[in-house]
């Protein structure tokens, strides 16, 4: 008991006084973005608040920066900027995860206390499910986790591949008590969002029907289920069924996040959706980039849903063991559903501002066609960009045929560098002196009949002149009238990752940048305009960012 109550004390004090950890020169190591000290990382897992600390847990090896010896690794903090690295929680040293304690979720049960579920791998490759529970409630951090001794908890049977069944959901209790969680698998070549349920949440059952399968897709990975709020400025419960809420379900498949929406009778357990996975039209992703095997909490107290995704390295295995490390987190993002209802709009949470520093501001700026203006008095290496377009002259727009086009190749095949009518036109990030190196998040304007088409790009076909890592560009159509309201970019830049967010964020595309000149202050930062048609920037703002403090504790 002394031993435990000294370990809190400590871990109180380092919390409480967080230093920034030793700097190492390192031009990829990013400074504001959730990264372990060192070696790999992957899927984000049970990320929850409890007694008022936020917890976030992590696929991690704890040996090595390649993938491997997967494990939980379990992080703190008060403010979700601002992390303190514990020890890890979960090691595969038993017969179910003898293989690896691959991704999971965390619940708070009914009674207050957390649980996670995770998946373990048996030595023949058969995946199960698990249970672990806190071992000492009263420590804040929750630093040892005990494995049920009822494990596993949950077998593949009945048709399920025992390959591909994993990565338990946040469970979901309905009217009549009994507490439901999704498993991603693949059933008879499709893939399938596996329903369970439990009374007491040890002894689960399978479901006769699945809540969703989709013929156009394979495995399920990370699936996510959860409701969000017609029409509110707010997040909600992931128990509620409140008749003014729809729900999302999200897979991750083909390297990116789909989410489709539609209407949850828990009676049934009849998810009703709106359209599939990969229907004609409805590409809705979390993100159009490198962000991957999301996963979402509920934050009770800004009643608030929250969402990470892991952003993998794009330089190859050689690089990483250079560095000693691999992957990073995204910037937690706040979940809402637009006013339209028509789909998801992801913001970076508020508490990132408060490592905002200087502001350099810019208003009501003529940006001719063919024109670059450099944004000056800001570290853009290390930044916080928000800008809006102002547009007046739309008769320009080149016409298109939206049906059919396909916006990433649309972005790939007319780069920042094409010259077109209304656009490209955005931020050039990472820019070397010159603009040999640069990385550009633009937008295009097109019209199609009676509407107009808003085309978002991230182009790193000149992020780095140098070969190796991966540089393929990103894009999407965004449903925004230009007629109606400003095209608005906000962009995190951190060294070798950028996350952008369009249309007030309606869209988002994540990118990893490795440029060999626009390294730290040689790294510069521009407003650009590459149409033919003026514009005006209608307000810029940009921020140096100051660096999050993430340390260890020594216990």
């Amino acid at each position: 008991m002394v031993i435990s109550v000294i370990r809190v004390v400590a871990l109180c004090v380092a919390l409480a006084s967080l230093r920034a950890e030793s700097s190492i020169e390192q031009p990829y190591r990013t400074a504001y973005h959730f990264q372990p000290p060192q070696n790999w990382m992957n899927d984000p897992n049970g990320p929850m608040l409890y007694k008022g600390v936020y917890h976030l847990f992590y696929q991690h090896n704890p040996y090595g920066p390649l993938w491997g010896n997967i494990t939980w690794a379990h992080s703190v903090s008060y403010d979700l900027v601002n992390w303190l690295h514990l020890p890890h929680a979960l090691f595969p040293t038993d017969p179910f995860d003898i293989k690896g304690c691959f991704s999971g979720s965390t619940t708070i049960l009914s009674d207050g206390k957390p649980a996670i579920l995770y998946t373990g791998v048996y030595s023949n490759d058969s995946q199960v499910q698990n249970l672990a529970l806190p071992k000492n409630l009263s420590d804040p951090f929750l630093t040892e986790w005990v494995k049920s001794p009822l494990n596993p908890l949950m077998i593949p049977n009945n048709g399920i591949d025992p390959k591909n069944f994993r990565d338990p959901s946040t469970a979901w209790q309905g009217p009549d008590g009994m507490w439901r969680v999704i498993l991603g698998g693949n059933l008879n070549g499709q893939g399938t969002a596996i329903l369970y349920q439990s009374k007491d949440f040890f002894t689960w059952t399978r479901s006769t029907n699945p809540l969703h399968s989709s013929v156009k897709t394979n495995m399920f990975e990370c699936p996510d289920f959860y409701p969000v709020s017609i029409n509110g400025n707010y997040g909600v419960d992931t128990s509620s069924q409140d008749k003014f809420t729809k729900h999302v379900l999200k897979a991750s498949f083909d390297g990116n996040d789909y989410y489709i929406l539609g209407s949850y009778t828990p009676q049934n357990d009849n998810f009703s959706a709106e359209n599939d996975f990969l229907d004609s039209g409805f590409d809705f992703r979390y993100d159009y980039g490198k962000f991957y095997a999301s996963k979402t909490f509920f934050d009770s107290s800004k009643k608030r849903r929250i969402s990470w995704g892991w952003i993998a390295e794009m330089d190859g295995d050689a690089n990483a063991v250079k560095k000693g490390w691999s992957g990073l987190q995204s910037i937690p993002r706040s979940i809402l559903l637009h006013k339209t209802g028509k789909q998801l709009i992801q913001w970076p949470i508020k508490e990132i501002e408060t490592l905002r520093a200087r502001n350099v501001s810019i208003q009501e700026k003529q940006l001719k066609g063919g024109s670059v203006l450099e944004v000056l008095g800001v570290t853009a290496s290390q930044a916080d960009v928000e800008v809006s377009f102002d547009l007046t002259n739309l008769k320009e727009a080149e016409f298109i045929v939206p049906d059919g086009v396909n916006p990433r190749a649309l972005c790939s095949q007319q780069t920042a560098s094409f010259r077109g009518m209304i656009g490209p036109f955005g931020l050039l990030v990472l820019a070397s002196q010159g603009l040999t190196e640069q990385t550009a998040i633009f937008f295009r304007i097109f019209k199609s009949h009676e509407k107009y088409i808003v085309l978002m790009c991230s182009d790193q076909s000149r992020s780095t002149f140098r070969d190796g890592p991966d540089k393929t560009t990103y894009g999407t159509f965004i449903d925004i009238d230009p007629r109606q309201e400003k095209i608005t970019l906000r962009t995190l830049i951190d060294h070798s990752v950028v996350e952008s967010f369009g249309g007030n964020g309606r869209a988002c595309i994540t990118a990893r940048v490795y440029p060999a000149l626009a390294i730290d202050n040689q790294a510069h930062l521009y407003a650009f305009n590459n149409g033919t048609v003026d514009l005006t920037i209608s307000r810029l703002d940009a921020w140096n960012m100051k660096k999050a403090r993430l340390v260890s504790a020594n216990i």
